[in-house]
Order: C-alpha cells, then sequence, then structure tokens
C-alpha cells in the first residue's frame, strides 16, 4: 500500500473526504517526525511506539578497497510493534 492507497483508505474508513484525510495523515507524520527530532518518542497503546535510538561508533570496512573504516555515530528511528498489533499480525 503505498500513500495514496492509504489516504482513499482511511477516507473511505472515517467516512471523511480524501482532502481531508490526506491532511490529516500528513498532520501526523508532522507531529511524529517533530517530536523524533526533539529525542521524544510517541506511544500509541495498542498500536507500538515510535522512538529515536543512537548508534555507537564503530569500525567498517570499504567493501571495495578492503581498508577499515570508521562509521560515525548516529540516531536513527526505529519502529517497535505493541502487543496487540503483534497479536493481530501473528492471528
Amino acid at each position: 500500500m503505498n500513500k495514496t492507497e492509504l489516504i482513499a483508505a482511511v477516507a473511505e474508513s472515517a467516512e471523511i473526504s480524501k482532502k481531508d484525510a490526506e491532511k490529516a495523515l500528513k498532520a501526523f507524520v508532522d507531529v511524529v517526525s517533530d517530536e523524533l527530532v526533539k529525542g521524544e518518542k510517541v506511544q500509541l497503546v495498542g498500536f507500538g511506539t515510535f522512538e529515536v535510538t543512537e548508534r555507537k561508533e564503530r569500525e567498517g570496512r570499504n567493501l571495495q578497497t578492503k581498508e577499515p573504516m570508521i562509521i560515525p555515530a548516529s540516531k536513527t528511528p526505529k519502529f517497535r510493534p505493541g502487543k496487540a498489533l503483534k497479536d493481530l499480525v501473528n492471528a
């Protein structure tokens, strides 16, 4: 499912226009993104948690030259599904 299909499904499920569904989806993505940038987590009980994890600096290899290189520390967004979502998928 792509973004357009998601907007159409939300509009149909909530019985709202596609334009309103698109605004709601954009607002959701913006709010979650803003909170993650601040280092906060967004927890939706029964669905899952969006959070930022930190990766330590580590040593890797350049696959073309085979030489070791340092991969810098970074932050990455992560989604952990909630128990209800896991149970629903596994049912």
